[in-house]
């Protein structure tokens, strides 16, 4: 696997395997850099308690969106604007 310089690869699940037998990607999106070079590997959790989901080889259990990325030179700031959120994270929307 080579991503041409200036993309990335997003790892993203299949639905029908999420609706049909309730397997999900661990960690999706996934990310692939363009620096990368080898084979792509994909962890899937089963969701479904009651049934084992066996992955043969050929099976399609997840795609590969190619997409343009920007890296722009970071830029040290002396102050922050405000804003709503500041500097809450994790559920601090409070929904």
């Amino acid at each position: 696997m080579e991503i041409p310089e200036g993309h990335a690869g997003l790892v993203l699940p299949r639905s029908g395997l999420a609706r049909d037998h309730g397997i999900a990607l661990v960690n999706a999106p996934g990310l692939i850099d363009s620096g990368y070079r080898g084979e792509l590997r994909v962890l899937l959790l089963n969701t479904d308690p009651a049934e084992t989901f066996r992955v043969e080889p050929g099976d399609r259990v997840a795609q590969l969106v190619i997409t343009p990325i920007a890296t722009p030179d970071p830029v040290e700031a002396p102050a922050l604007s405000e804003s709503l959120r500041g500097e809450g994270g994790f559920g601090s929307s409070g929904r």
